[in-house]
């Protein structure tokens, strides 16, 4: 892949940027984001422990991970914010890349040759495919909900504001939206291992050239347009 001559290398190291190599790499993501996002993952996976385990006596013992019921119905609504408070500082940097567009759609209707590996049939893309923006938004609009509902049935803190029956009822939606978001999450973690390469940009913060040129072949192309590259690896 060729650049013009006169365009001006890019920082080292920096987000969104190419790396000569051999081997060539690009960088996905920088610390900061990186940071960020396995900040909101773990915050998830508590938050999915700790509710689960006051759903039902029968996943009472998960309460143990936390020191206790007590102290698992406390520390359960302030992950909570954790994961609100970390999530959108993600979607602030990163929600105008997730704005659906045509090849989208396009790639939407050939799933079949996403699942196939078919790759060579789609659309070339930007940053983020369909898929990856369906689990942004899914995942934004349901830490919505839960941080609302959650609010609404803390009781230490705001049980004068809400009525008992008001109370159950964002109870009853807050318990759906989390079985939601473990299912969207799920969902994220199983294309991450299922494309392969994908894991190590939210790890060591780049992916390989061939992964960027098979799987966002647009934004490859768009760095090295505005000489996003590196002088050296």
């Amino acid at each position: 892949m060729s650049t013009p001559a006169s365009t001006k290398h890019t920082k080292l190291g920096s987000e969104d940027s190419i790396r000569r190599g051999p081997p060539v790499e690009v960088v996905r993501y920088g610390p900061g984001k990186r940071i960020n996002h396995w900040v909101t993952a773990i915050s998830l996976i508590l938050l999915l422990l700790s509710g689960l385990a006051m759903f039902h006596p029968s996943l009472f013992f998960l309460t143990e991970l936390f020191g206790g019921g007590q102290m698992t119905r406390w520390i359960h609504p302030w992950i909570g914010v954790v994961l609100f408070i970390s999530f959108f500082i993600l979607f602030a940097q990163l929600w105008k890349l997730n704005i659906p567009n045509r090849d989208d759609v396009k790639w939407a209707s050939q799933i079949s040759d996403v699942i196939g590996g078919n790759e060579e049939n789609l659309p070339e893309l930007g940053k983020y495919n369909a898929g990856q923006k369906f689990i942004f938004w899914g995942m934004a609009s349901l830490i919505i909900v839960l941080i609302v509902t959650g609010i609404m049935a803390w009781e230490q803190y705001f049980g004068q504001l809400t009525s008992i029956p008001t109370q159950r009822i964002a109870l009853l939606v807050h318990s759906l939206a989390a079985v939601a978001i473990i299912l969207i999450f799920m969902l994220h973690v199983y294309a991450a291992i299922w494309t392969r390469g994908t894991i190590r940009a939210m790890t060591r913060g780049t992916v390989t050239g061939g992964w960027a040129w098979r799987h966002h072949r647009k934004w490859l192309k768009d760095m090295a347009g505005r000489g996003r590259i590196d002088p050296t690896k």
